[in-house]
């Protein structure tokens, strides 16, 4: 059985001093000396995020340098397959955890164990240069579901092997504004999606024509709710709603109980735009739900972690908190994960180096750097309570244990699609049941 990722089961060469021996140079100082560069490309993250954690590698592989590449997340996906397909793909890259099954034909998985060289000055009185070649044990299954939240494993693997591991793990929250709560009367922003309804109907004012002056929450349509099928995820899965079988074949829209429960779930979202009902505060012409936000004409915005710092660059003078997403009361507790893994190309030359690496930027120790840099909140559970005192962190944190997610088959995006279809559909009154069919088989029809 394999051991932790820190222990070093095997080492191959003990001591190869530089120039020493009248055979040449060993095989560490070979590979300790020649010369590796790791492609990177990541999406939202610049290079001085990474460039303590590059640093800390470097100083034990001199021989290891980094070609970091940011790209901006609409044209990341052109742009990384165009490289494969050229033959210049990077040797590590990011996919978002519902990519895993789309690319896995493009991952080389993490091996059951890297050889990778070592090296380091020792002696106290004459300093000599020493390699090691050292063979380490990969993240065993146990240990990936143990040291990471329980969403990583059900994501990453996929026959048996680990398709790639995180930095972080971002959850859906509530983001609200404080004075027009305050203004409303209302002390503490809900808990439960019953005080969620009576908060908005108090916060929501309505014009002529149903024009919504106020809005209580940024809800209820697809084109102009960011997020929106993750939210109408999450409320499908907080209802019971089994949304894949155990083979991974979307379910959510079968005619029996769950798909009852989908169909609750859908009206729930929905009624938020339906001016025939007491929820109604928001419809399609109102802006983007961010935008609304930000200007102050909204009092709820589901969001991550990632919008906090865009909504104070945006806004440094609004007077806004962020809440755990509410829950269905006496449910569950359930919530939504949407974050990014690193990966390692199929076609890289440096598979060992790749994936030694990602193994040491994701452990416990060096992460810590990337997420006080970066400000996203820990996949690792021995972290969890170390963001609790975050004020723009610890929601989400304190939200990963329970943090849900599902295969989406071979198109993430047309799956996502097919959620936002679904939402005009039951808006435009379509028969609910026939819609669900519908969108569960634009699922499976990626597979």
């Amino acid at each position: 059985m394999r051991k932790s990722f820190s222990r070093i089961i095997v080492i191959l060469s003990l001591t190869a001093l530089l120039g020493a021996g009248c055979g040449g140079p060993s095989t560490a100082q070979k590979l300790a000396t020649q010369p590796v560069t790791l492609k990177v490309w990541r999406v939202f993250d610049n290079s001085s995020t990474f460039q303590e954690t590059m640093n800390a590698y470097r100083a034990l592989h001199p021989n290891v340098s980094f070609d970091y590449k940011e790209l901006r997340v609409d044209e990341y996906e052109d742009e990384l397959l165009h490289a494969f397909a050229e033959g210049t793909g990077p040797d590590i890259f990011s996919i978002h955890n519902t990519w895993v099954g789309e690319y896995k034909s493009l991952i080389e998985p993490l091996p059951e164990s890297t050889k990778v060289a070592y090296s380091e000055i020792r002696g106290k009185i004459k300093k000599e240069k020493v390699y090691t070649l050292k063979e380490e044990p990969s993240l065993s299954m146990r240990a990936l579901k143990n040291d990471f939240v329980e969403v990583v494993s059900n994501d990453v693997v996929r026959d048996e092997k680990v398709y790639g591991l995180p930095l972080a793990v971002d959850t859906l929250a509530l983001y609200f504004n404080r004075d027009l709560l305050n203004s409303a009367n209302i002390p503490e922003p809900p808990t439960t999606w019953t005080q969620f309804q009576e908060q908005v109907t108090k916060l929501t004012k309505i014009g002529q024509n149903n024009s919504v002056i106020q809005s209580g929450a940024a809800l209820g349509t697809s084109k102009n709710v960011e997020r929106a099928s993750d939210i109408l995820n999450l409320l499908m899965m907080q209802n019971g709603v089994k949304m894949v079988d155990d083979r991974g074949v979307a379910t959510f829209g079968y005619e029996s109980g769950g798909s009852l429960l989908a169909q609750d779930a859908v009206r729930f979202y929905t009624d938020f735009a339906n001016p025939l009902k007491q929820v109604y505060t928001w419809n399609s012409k109102q802006p983007n739900s961010f935008d609304a936000f930000v200007n102050g004409k909204t009092a709820f915005f589901f969001g991550y972690s990632y919008h906090a710092p865009l909504i104070k660059a945006r806004s440094p003078k609004l007077n806004f908190s962020i809440a755990p997403v509410p829950q269905i009361e006496g449910g569950k507790t359930v919530n939504y994960a949407n974050y990014w893994v690193e990966t390692v190309s199929k076609t890289t030359d440096y598979k060992d180096w790749a994936w030694n690496f990602i193994q040491f930027e994701t452990n416990k120790d060096q992460v810590k750097s990337y997420l006080k840099q970066a400000g996203r909140p820990t996949a690792r559970r021995a972290l969890i309570s170390e963001q609790f005192e975050d004020e723009m962190l610890s929601v989400f944190s304190s939200q990963t244990l329970t943090a849900k997610s599902w295969y989406k088959g071979s198109d993430a995006q047309a799956a996502e699609q097919a959620f936002l279809d679904l939402i005009d559909a039951a808006l435009s009154g379509a028969d609910l049941q026939r819609e669900l069919i519908t969108a569960q088989n634009k699922v499976n029809q990626t597979f």
